[in-house]
Formats: C-alpha cells, sequence, structure tokens
C-alpha cells in the first residue's frame, strides 16, 4: 500500500539521522497511532495497532462479540463473524478479532498520531542518549558548534546534540557556527528541558582529562594528579606525585622542550598553566604552588586549624600574592589552606614596618587604627613591647584613655602568657 514506502522513508530517515533503532521507531507508531484511535468511539478497549516488521505494512484489528442480538460498537453478527472467521466454528457470545482498514482511525486521530510518534521518538532519542553517556562523564568529546544564544552555546557530538552553558565557557575564547570545539562531559541530566548532555570547557576536570590524553605516564598510573585549581582563560595550576623514584612527575607534564604542555596551553586558549610537585608536607606544597614567588618562611598557625603563614621579601610580596590576587587565590584551593603572606621585617623600610605593626596591633587588641597608631608612635610595636613596660609607663607614654590602656595592657599579659605556655608545652 502506498503508506508503506512512506513509512520506510520515516523509519530510514530516524534511524540514519537521529540514531534511534527500527524496532523502537516502529514500537512508537504502533503505540501512538493505538493512543490515538482510543478517541474513536467506534473501537473498542482491545483496539490493537501492528505494522508487519517484513514490509512494514499497517494492520488494524478489534475485538467483537458475535450477537444476532445486540447491535453497536462492540458487536458484529452472527452470520458476519461466520463469513470474517475462515472457516472457523463461531456461536452466539464468541468474540473474534477483525482486521479494519486504516480509514476507520480517522483525520483527527491520524493528526494526533503524528504528533505522539515524533514525542516518542524524541523521547527514544533521549533515552538512547542517558544510556550511552551516563557512564562517560569525565570524558573529552570532540563535536561542532551547531547553535549560539547568548553564549549558551549546542554542540553536536556524533547525532547527540549537546550543551555547553556561558558559565562553563572559558571567558577568552571566541566560538562561531561551525568550528569544532573539544569539552569534557560535566553531567548527563535526564531533567534537563533542553540537551541532557552538559559540557564544558572551563572546569578543573577539563585540564586534568587533557592532561590525561597528552601525558602517557598519567594514563599509565605511574604520575599521579593531586589536585587542580583554575582561574579559565588565565591561569591554572595543576599538583601531581609519582611513587617511581625514576620518573620526574613535573618534567613528565612539561614534556620534552615543553612539547606536552604547549599543546596544552594551545587548547585552552593559552592559559598558563603551573605544574607544581605534590608534597605531604604543607610547608613545602605551599612554597611549591607560591611559585615562581621565593619564600623566606612557612609556619603552620597553632590556633588556627588549615593556616600557614608565609613570610616573603618585599619584592616578592606582589610575586606571591600575583594580579588581582589570582595566585595566592589559586594555590589556596589548590592546597585546601588558607594562607596568610607577610612582607619580611627584615627587608622592609621602617614605614612598612610600622604600617605592619599598627595593623597586626589593631587586629589584636581588636582596637581602631587611630589606637595603634598612637600605640606605635610611642615605641610599642609588638605585643612583647607593651609588657616590658610597666601600666602606669604605657599608659603615660600613649596618652590613651585609662580604661582603653589598662584593657590592652591586660589582654597583652594574656597574650605573652598564652604564648610562653604553648611554648613550653611544645618543648616537652
Amino acid at each position: 500500500m502506498a503508506m508503506n514506502s512512506q513509512l520506510l522513508a520515516v523509519v530510514q530517515h530516524i534511524e540514519t539521522e537521529r540514531g534511534v533503532s527500527r524496532e523502537i521507531v516502529l514500537t512508537a507508531i504502533e503505540q501512538a497511532i493505538g493512543q490515538a484511535a482510543r478517541k474513536n468511539r467506534d473501537l473498542t478497549n482491545d483496539f490493537r495497532v501492528v505494522i508487519d516488521r517484513k514490509d512494514l505494512s499497517l494492520h488494524i484489528y478489534d475485538t467483537f462479540v458475535c450477537s444476532n442480538e445486540d447491535v453497536g460498537p462492540g458487536f458484529i453478527s452472527l452470520a458476519q463473524a461466520q463469513r470474517l472467521s475462515k472457516g472457523k466454528p463461531v456461536a452466539e457470545g464468541d468474540t473474534i478479532e477483525v482486521e479494519l482498514p486504516a480509514s476507520k482511525l480517522g483525520r483527527i486521530a491520524a493528526q494526533m498520531s503524528r504528533q505522539m510518534i515524533m514525542q516518542k521518538i524524541r523521547d527514544a532519542e533521549r533515552s538512547n542518549t542517558l544510556s550511552e553517556y551516563r557512564d562517560r562523564v569525565g570524558e573529552i568529546v570532540t563535536g561542532t558548534v551547531s547553535a549560539i544564544s547568548h553564549r549558551d552555546m549546542f554542540v553536536t557530538v556524533g547525532k547527540v546534540e549537546m550543551f555547553l552553558p556561558a558559565k562553563e565557557r572559558i571567558p577568552t575564547e571566541d566560538f562561531q557556527v561551525g568550528d569544532t570545539i573539544k569539552a569534557i562531559i560535566l553531567r548527563v541530566d535526564k531533567e534537563a528541558k533542553g540537551p541532557a548532555v552538559i559540557l564544558s570547557r572551563a572546569s578543573g576536570k577539563f585540564v586534568e582529562a587533557l592532561f590525561r590524553l597528552e601525558v602517557s605516564e598519567i594514563a599509565d598510573g605511574v604520575v599521579e594528579i593531586m589536585g587542580v585549581s583554575r582561574d579559565p582563560g588565565f591561569r591554572a595550576k595543576l599538583a601531581v606525585r609519582t611513587s617511581n623514584e625514576n620518573v620526574d612527575p613535573v618534567g613528565a607534564c612539561v614534556g620534552q622542550r615543553g612539547s606536552r604542555v604547549r599543546t596544552i596551553v594551545s587548547e585552552l586558549g593559552h592559559e598558563k598553566i603551573d605544574i607544581v610537585r605534590w608534597n605531604e608536607d604543607i610547608r613545602l606544597y605551599v612554597a611549591q604552588a607560591l611559585a615562581p614567588a621565593k619564600l623566606e618562611s612557612v609556619e603552620i598557625d597553632p590556633v588556627l586549624p588549615n593556616t600557614v603563614h608565609v613570610v616573603v621579601a618585599a619584592d616578592q610580596y606582589s610575586l606571591a600574592i600575583g594580579k588581582r590576587g589570582q595566585n595566592i587565590k589559586l594555590t589556596t584551593k589548590l592546597t585546601g589552606w588558607h594562607i596568610e603572606v607577610k612582607k619580611s621585617m627584615a627587608t622592609a623600610s621602617f614605614e612598612d614596618q610600622k604600617a605592619e605593626a599598627i595593623k597586626e596591633l589593631a587586629e589584636t587588641f581588636s582596637v581602631s587604627t587611630k589606637v595603634a597608631t598612637q600605640m606605635a608612635d610611642a615605641g610599642f610595636l609588638t605585643v612583647e613591647g607593651i609588657v616590658e613596660e610597666d601600666e602606669a609607663s604605657f599608659m603615660a607614654s600613649t596618652g590613651l584613655e585609662e580604661i582603653t590602656a589598662k584593657g590592652i595592657y591586660a589582654a597583652a599579659q594574656a597574650v605573652v602568657a598564652l604564648t610562653k605556655g604553648e611554648a613550653s608545652s611544645n618543648q616537652q
């Protein structure tokens, strides 16, 4: 029949262009036509649609009760039933399944079934996508930019359309429709209204995946990635280690004459990458991560958890902090420790030393900068320096109000006593 060639063309198109199997398509068509035909009052609840899997011919069946007394939908005369039974005996009250002409569906049912078919095919496509990609999260895929909307991008990978949100793009990059693009599968979202596969180029996982592709020692497990921190498009830090004494983990990632890391930097739009040697000693790890700044000392805070204090020469301070605080932020994220950076007073000018002292006094005693400046102007630059004088001399020298001066002096004594107690405990 004429519909066969049309149906074949539709099925072949969906198979080829959308990657949905023929059986899924045919089942979807059967179910859709069946659902749409339920609106037809001349058909019973036992109505069914079958598409022949060989020639794709459409067959419509309904079940009737044989009766010479009852008439109307769901009933058939005994004489008519005998003609359709092909010699099989039938009696009053028997049921018989009869094939009906396709015209019984009606025009409205045909239109509804067309919509249902497309919806079921879209559902099948989505189900196929979820099944194929749910276990591929973290994998890099290559596709073609198919559409761009407000910096959100749609990327076609094979026959699947994926979504790269604006927030997952590298801000310094510019893509056009038709461009080839690499990205990592960030997640598969079965609840998403649009494409279910969400991509990313801004995630630290994308940097990890690129190194895994480019560096054979990482792919083989000889070199292990311990962490990544990233300011997409500008700078990233990658921490690596190895248990193989014959392998330099940093050198393996850099490659001969920088060939490996240069390939990755190019893919990331010339984003700078610092490769750091991981160390279980947080002081050595922080020193590595803050490179290229040269540090004078790194000390773990005895009171505040996960906090280290870093001292650098005055000329290394801006390098340690980095442009827009980038170096310190990335190091904090990479190590998981809060990092306080201070200039070395040994190399700082007197003005810098005094300014630092005023800041520390204000923080230590929770006083205003004005009060801290009064103490510094009187020569009291440290907590220890305060308690070296008696209370009366401290009050007279600073000119502070009596209540304020006595409160600060008492607090200074408490801090010194606490520090000495901790030092004694550590020695034991």
